[in-house]
């Protein structure tokens, strides 16, 4: 991390954490922040549900929830990017207060309520985009929806021409309801809708379901049988949790998910227990609490293909982007693994 963006950050982290994630978006596009450009190498490049990725180091949704930085991101050193999520209709989301630092823990607790501009204005964006990231966009409903299903399949449809992949987020825990389409039933039907959605459009996409962490053993077990028959191409594993266990900031009482550390191990678990019951069927995209090279590395060894962040981005800059991928690559070294594939769940087994 260089002077600059040591500084930027410490002036951000004494205002309020919405208003500084507006201005660190504004700081992206204006050429503030660090842009290493395309990070990439042997060992680091990937292939994740048919996605050519430069490295396996991608941006969680939620940091650019209208799709506003595409050109920065780009030059940011991920290996894929996702945005949204996205709606139908543009919604304010839940009112304000509704993103707390958790500074002591590394770790925020939000409860936005899928806040954007819908899918109208985010879909005049993707169309201009640079055409050399890999972009995806997390699929959303709208709180006053009369069929919420039917919300991911119309957001799909409508921006699914400039995406090289969607995310189904039934997981969010800020929209009422929402987490009970994980039940099979519920998201067997949903998936089938947004499958169909898919069919329609004229470059097929792969298109991720996006999990909770906080299944019981019988829901994962079921939302891995309705992900293996529905055609998903894969899982995000996993979403923010409504766990507040062992934490020691004063906002820790905060309605909403919690991300950042704390989320490590509870996500890694999910991720390793879904790992074992696919067993390799499905490319598994590990989030949750990631701020090192070393928790990335975890990650893989539990069974991601690719890995995702956002949170950690809040305490240690950009920067750590390409620190991420670098450190990665010495592991893939230093262990003997040619690539990132060859390392897949190769130590699973210390998380079950």
């Amino acid at each position: 991390m260089n002077l600059i963006e040591s500084l930027g950050l410490a002036a951000l982290r004494r205002i309020d954490p919405e208003t500084a994630h507006g201005l660190a978006l504004t700081a992206l596009r204006t050429g503030l922040a660090p842009l290493p450009g395309i990070i990439t190498s042997p060992r680091l490049r990937t292939t994740v549900a048919g996605l050519s990725l430069p490295n396996p180091v991608g941006l969680a949704a939620g940091f650019d929830k209208n799709a506003v930085a595409l050109s920065p991101l780009s030059r940011a050193g991920f290996g894929f990017v996702e945005v949204g999520a996205a709606t139908p209709r543009a919604q304010e989301g839940n009112p304000r207060p509704r993103l707390f630092r958790l500074t002591e823990d590394r770790a925020a607790i939000n409860r936005f309520g899928f806040n954007n501009q819908g899918m109208e204005a985010i879909a005049t964006r993707l169309a201009a985009r640079p055409r050399d990231m890999v972009l995806g966009l997390n699929l959303g409903a709208n709180k006053d929806s009369a069929d919420r299903a039917e919300d991911f399949a119309r957001v799909l449809a409508h921006c699914g021409r400039n995406l090289d992949f969607a995310t189904v987020n039934v997981s969010s825990p800020n929209t009422e309801k929402l987490r009970d389409l994980q039940g099979p039933a519920a998201l067997s039907g949903l998936l089938t809708g947004v499958m169909e959605a898919r069919r329609w459009l004229e470059k097929p996409i792969p298109v991720f379901l996006k999990i909770a962490p906080d299944l019981s053993p019988s829901e994962l077990e079921d939302l891995a049988e309705v992900a293996l028959s529905s055609g998903v191409d894969g899982v995000i594993t996993t979403n923010t949790t409504l766990d507040r266990n062992d934490l020691h900031s004063p906002h820790r009482d905060e309605k909403g998910g919690l991300s950042g550390a704390p989320l490590f191990e509870k996500s890694t678990r999910t991720l390793a227990q879904l790992s074992h019951l696919t067993q390799g069927r499905l490319p598994l995209i590990g989030v949750g609490g990631i701020s090192s090279p070393e928790e990335a590395w975890a990650k893989i060894q539990a069974g991601a293909s690719a890995v995702q962040l956002y949170t950690a981005l809040v305490y240690q800059g950009l920067s750590l982007v390409p620190q991420l991928s670098r450190g990665l690559e010495a592991i893939l070294e230093r262990e003997g693994f040619a690539n990132v594939a060859q390392a897949v769940g190769t130590g699973r087994e210390a998380w079950l």
